[in-house]
């Protein structure tokens, strides 16, 4: 079960792996993806093992560890575990998401040959044909479902046994035809020669949140997760191996991407949807029925990691409502909520609502939902939580000083980086420095 640990807490970042390289390009290349490597092996992964020690203690769901551990007011604490509903409500635009990359596996052997064309096809498989992006959001809905349904060990855990391998075999295959382009060697110059002139306050703020968002942190996944744990597990090493798997795949589609990039041309401080599905997509046309085969083993790709996500956004409320009632029953009462919230989405993005469900979604979970679920976790770890318990997972890793050191560092360090991170939502703290 660590095996499954390491691959399923690294599934939601794997699954946004189009993320770190739009966000290495806009943010200068090597030295963001050296800064964001920093604070996944400081910030992010102190906060990763914390949430492992909460359910692989009580081996239960997140609000109930909450109120099992508490030193105090427990039931006030239990009141934590709504944070878990962050990945139900990401879910539900997350697949809207999903449902385009799926769309595009189709879309790839019909490419367009310039930037203009290649807008148009994306504006019109966002809103086009409604009735086509409805049919796609249900097969990745369904299908995230279905694994869900069947347990972590399986449903979950065979998943990511058969998908992540899969994943590597075409990222491989894209990476090794990615040798041979005149773009190769620019883009390990943009990823591998920092320029640490480029950052900015606003970098160190982005490479933190992405490291926590591909940690899968705040929403009760690893905790969930680490109650399926034995006592045996090393869990120093399943959290080190979930940063390696987020920061090798990463790598991975960041040379892929950039060598296409700087091979034609194309501009690599792009950022979003702009750099996957126009760019990319034009890049790939130039290479004819070869371009077509890649563009569909790219998305394919993607498509995969996207499960992954999408099933570790689901589980831990799942797993809560289990205890509950039956795994079928919890699963009835989410999907319906999760596929009505999703369409709303998904016409709120076509422009078929007055009201755009897509961004309010996206805005609600990632600038307040999820730092707050993340700025909880490590207060309630740090204050909250019943200290003996936290120390006996722990000494035996790093022994009494170093436990002592890293629980100081839970206490005061995290949370004022996760205050800033949500100030800087709403008001950019550059501002102050003008």
């Amino acid at each position: 079960m660590g095996f499954v640990l390491a691959l399923a807490g690294g599934a939601v970042g794997l699954g946004n792996a189009w993320k770190f390289p739009t966000m290495v390009g806009t943010n200068g290349g090597s030295a963001f993806m050296l800064l964001y490597l920093f604070l996944c092996l400081t910030i992010g992964i102190s906060l990763f093992l914390a949430e492992i020690a909460l359910g692989k203690i009580t081996k239960s769901d997140l609000a109930t560890s909450y109120f099992t551990l508490a030193k105090f007011k427990p039931n006030l604490c239990k009141v934590g575990g709504i944070f878990m509903l962050t990945g139900i409500f990401v879910l539900s635009f997350y697949l809207v998401v999903l449902s385009l990359v799926f769309h595009y596996i189709f879309l790839s052997f019909s490419l367009p040959q310039d930037l203009k064309s290649a807008g148009e096809l994306f504006g019109k498989a966002i809103g086009g044909d409604i009735f086509v992006s409805i049919i796609c959001f249900s097969i990745c809905f369904f299908l995230t479902i279905y694994v869900v349904s069947k347990g972590i060990i399986n449903g979950i855990e065979r998943l990511n046994i058969i998908l992540m391998p899969t994943l590597f075999v075409l990222l491989l295959l894209m990476l090794c035809f990615s040798l041979t382009q005149d773009g190769f060697l620019k883009a390990c110059e943009f990823l591998f020669k920092p320029d640490f002139s480029k950052l900015s306050i606003n970098s160190l703020l982005d490479a933190l949140g992405l490291s926590l968002f591909t940690l899968c942190l705040g929403i009760g996944c690893i905790s969930t997760y680490a109650a399926s744990l034995d006592e045996k597990t090393n869990i120093l090493k399943s959290s080190l191996f979930v940063v390696f798997i987020n920061l090798l795949i990463g790598i991975m589609m960041g040379l892929i991407v950039f060598t296409f990039i700087f091979s034609y041309g194309a501009n690599p401080n792009e950022s979003g949807a702009g750099l996957v599905f126009v760019s990319l997509t034009t890049l790939f046309s130039k290479l004819d029925v070869l371009g077509s085969i890649f563009s569909c083993i790219f998305f394919i790709a993607l498509f995969f990691a996207g499960i992954t996500s999408a099933v570790s956004m689901i589980e831990p409320f799942t797993f809560y409502l289990e205890n509950k009632m039956s795994r079928k029953k919890a699963l009835i009462i989410i999907g319906i909520f999760v596929y009505i919230i999703g369409i709303l989405a998904l016409l709120g993005m076509a422009n078929k609502l007055s009201f755009d469900t897509f961004s309010a979604l996206d805005f609600l979970t990632s600038n307040i939902m999820l730092p707050l679920g993340v700025l909880f976790s490590s207060i309630y770890v740090g204050f909250l939580m019943k200290r003996y318990a936290f120390f006996r997972v722990f000494i035996d890793i790093f022994g009494k000083t170093l436990t002592k050191y890293y629980f100081v560092f839970l206490q005061y360090i995290t949370p004022v980086i996760i205050i800033l991170i949500l100030i800087n939502n709403f008001y950019p703290i550059s501002n102050f420095f003008k």
